[in-house]
Order: C-alpha cells, then structure tokens, then sequence
C-alpha cells in the first residue's frame, strides 16, 4: 500500500477526529493588514477538526450583535448558499451544491474527503435550482416563495442588468430574460461562455457581478486543486477572476494566483472591485488566513507557488521564481481556514452607526484548524475606501457547546429594507439581521 493511501486510512480509523497539530495563535493574530505568518508545519497527517453538522434545534437561532436582532427570513430550503435582491426587493436564493466530479475523489484521499464533507453538511444533492422569496408586507419574513429556475448544473453567482439576468453555473455563464415581478423563468438560457468545470472541478463555485456600466461581468473561477497537485495543466483558467464581455461573451483573466475566490462586490467610495479568498490548506491551523482584496487588473496574488505575497510554498513543483517576484499582498487577512465566502459592503444597511462604512462577510467555517475557526458573520470597519481597524462579530453561536455546527453562514447581502440577509446553508434557512427594536 502506498504511503499517501495509509495516510488517510489512519485519519480516518481516528474518527476524522481532531488529527495532527493545534493552532500556536490566535485567529486574531491571522487578521487585518499585517497578519502573523508563522513557519509552516507540515505534519504527516493533515489537521482534520470537522464539525458535525446537525442543524439547528427547533426555536434556536445565532446570536447578533448588540443592538441587533436576528430571525429567520425563510426556513426549510435545501442547500441555500448565495444570495441576490432585485430592483423590486425580491430575494433570489441559489439552493445549490457540488456537482458530480469523479476525478475529483479517487482512490483513498477522495473516499475520505467524501466522508470529511458528508461530516461537515456538504455532500448532499445539489437541488440546481434557484428559489425567489418575496416579502411583500415587508416585515422581515418571506411570505411568498417559488422555484425561479430550475435544473440548473450547480448554480451560484446571479447578477441582473437591465433585463438580463446572469446566472453562473459551475460550467457555463447564463444568460436569462427578466421581466420585472416575475416569480419564475421558462425560457431557456443562451450561453455566454464556458467556465472550467469537468470531472476534475475542485473547487466548483463561480459567482459574477457586472461592471458599473453593465459592459462587463467579472466571474470568479477556483483553482482544481490545494496547491497544484493535480498538476498545473490542470489548472488552465483557474484561480482567477475573469473579465466577461457582456455583448461577446469574450473574455479574459483580470487577476490571477487568486486560490479560491468566491465573493465579488465593488466597494463604494473607491469603485475598486473587492473579493473574499480561500488560501491553502495542510501547512498548520495557523496557515495561511484567508483574506479580502482589492483586485488590481493584471496583478498576480501568488497561487500555487507563494502565499500572502512571496511566502514561497515549498510543496509545489516546479516553482516560479520570476512569477512570484510579482506577487502581490492582499490588502486585509480575515484569519486562517475561515473559509470567508461572503462579501458585501455596507451601503443602504440601516443597522447601528457602527456598521455604516465597511464589509460585511459571511465566514464558512474551518475543517483544517484546531480549534475550529470561522463559523461567523463578520464586519470590518473601512475608512476612505480602505480597511480601518478591527473585525467585529455580527452573527455567532454557529457552534453548539459540542463543537457541532447547527449552521454555517455563506452568502451576505443587504436587502431593500436595509437588513442583513445570511445564506445557512446547514441550517437551510436565510437569516435576516436588523436593528433592535
């Protein structure tokens, strides 16, 4: 038996309990503009610290900030991950999960990650659909439901221009015709490019967001692997964020050596487009924080080859040494394995003063840390179009006293009436944050 194979076989004979090293630090030393970055600690069995996920106990909810309050807006979805509000204050809700990929988990590895996912509220169908919520009395409670779309293929990322809707599937860019109240969709999609998908789609989600004029649609696309190690011609197009044109379909990379982007918005007094970054995994619970940007047209972030700038990772082969003499640092770390998915900025909220200027991000939850990380919703202060100071926690209490996951938050956006909707996708509910009455 090959090494690798005994590996896994191990971890997984321990329970997928909470295998190899602890954290030395804490999150909080892996947060904002400069953040700790310890020497990485690689040990022979990968740190596996995964929260079961059990859903929420009837009655409970997480816990919001002072002077907040939370509810659910809607309740009994299945997989609800992303999240999109229409001129009219509709809510469309991505009920979506991993499509096939049997490229993907072969051989031991991929029978324990499917166990590792199953563990953590991630190996369900994925629905393929997306549902519209209305709340027409607007009091913070979808009354109206209905499926929008329909047998899509792993859907995610929705963004609306004139009366084109954009809807990004693992594989392909969609367009759709709107008309403005409708509660679904039946006619059938054109096509506005392929995205990289396939039997080896490690990291499946694409979101896009259009440009201010509408000329342009930015779509993010993951790379197919951790750090390179299913080959880098596997990774053609990947771990980057692509530049769409909207009249074309035409496109090309804007930014790359971005791992894993999934959030996408455009920050409000600078204009600069922001996203929210997965950084690699297997190097320690203190390695390496993920984190949000500013993403500059042309700049490289260093994936595979160097993290946080030109912290050069000796796992990948060959490495690039002219490649990461241009890395870039990203602009604010939001700590290590949080899996940070969510973004969006704090205009048109009408929650306390505290949170006028900055981010929200909805933080997925940690499976390589010891003690578990994430599992929040956050808020990072900006000034001037820039990060200002500390994070500040907006939802908590995803974790039971068992280190169980009742949810694990995803997508954040702010709605018509100036709430703070929360995508759970363990919980299939959408949360919604306001002021305290």
């Amino acid at each position: 038996m090959r090494k690798p194979q005994l590996v896994f076989i191990i971890a997984f004979a321990g329970g997928l309990a909470a295998c190899g090293e602890s954290s030395s630090l804490q999150v909080s030393d892996g947060t904002g503009p400069s953040p700790k970055l310890p020497e990485p600690n690689k040990t022979l069995l990968p740190t596996m610290n995964i929260a079961p996920a059990i859903g929420w106990p009837a009655g409970a909810k997480p816990t919001a900030a002072a002077g907040t309050q939370v509810a659910a807006f809607a309740e009994n979805l299945d997989h609800p991950r992303w999240l999109y509000v229409l001129p009219n204050g509709d809510v469309l809700v991505a009920e979506t999960n991993a499509p096939p990929k049997p490229d993907d988990s072969k051989g031991i590895r991929g029978w324990v990650t499917k166990k590792v996912m199953g563990r953590a509220g991630a190996n369900v169908p994925s629905p393929n659909r997306i549902t519209l919520l209305r709340d027409a009395d607007h009091d913070g409670v979808a009354e109206t439901r209905t499926v929008f779309l329909q047998n899509l293929n792993s859907p995610f990322g929705m963004t609306l221009v004139g009366n084109d809707l954009y809807v990004a599937d693992t594989d392909r860019l969609l367009r759709f015709h709107y008309e403005p109240g409708a509660t679904e969709i039946k006619t059938q999609p054109i096509k506005v490019t392929d995205l990289p998908g396939g039997t080896l789609n490690h990291h499946w989600t694409k979101n896009v967001i259009a440009s201010k004029d509408g000329s342009k649609l930015y779509v993010t696309v993951g790379s197919n692997s951790n750090v390179g190690e299913n080959g880098l011609d596997q990774e053609e197009g990947r771990a980057a964020i692509w530049e769409v044109d909207r009249a074309t379909g035409n496109h090309r990379i804007f930014a790359s050596g971005i791992r894993n982007p999934n959030g996408l918005a455009w920050e409000p007094q600078s204009g600069a487009l922001w996203t929210a970054v997965n950084e690699r995994d297997e190097i320690g619970s203190d390695l390496v924080p993920d984190y949000i940007t500013s993403v500059k047209d042309g700049a490289f972030y260093g994936w595979p080859f160097s993290y946080y700038g030109q912290h050069i990772d000796v796992r990948v082969e060959p490495q690039n040494p002219d490649l990461v003499a241009k890395a870039i640092a990203p602009d604010y770390a939001v700590g290590p394995h949080t899996a940070s998915l969510g973004l969006t900025f704090a205009e048109g909220n009408r929650l306390p003063a505290q949170f006028k200027e900055g981010a929200f991000i909805g933080q997925h939850g940690s499976w390589n840390r010891k003690p578990h990380s994430g599992y929040k919703v956050i808020f990072v202060p900006f000034a001037g179009g820039k990060p200002n100071g500390k994070p500040v926690d907006v939802l908590t209490g995803f974790l039971d006293k068992d280190e169980n996951a009742l949810g694990r938050p995803v997508g954040v956006v702010i709605d018509q009436q100036g709430g703070l909707l929360v995508a759970d996708d363990v919980g299939n509910k959408v949360w919604r944050v306001s002021a305290s009455k």
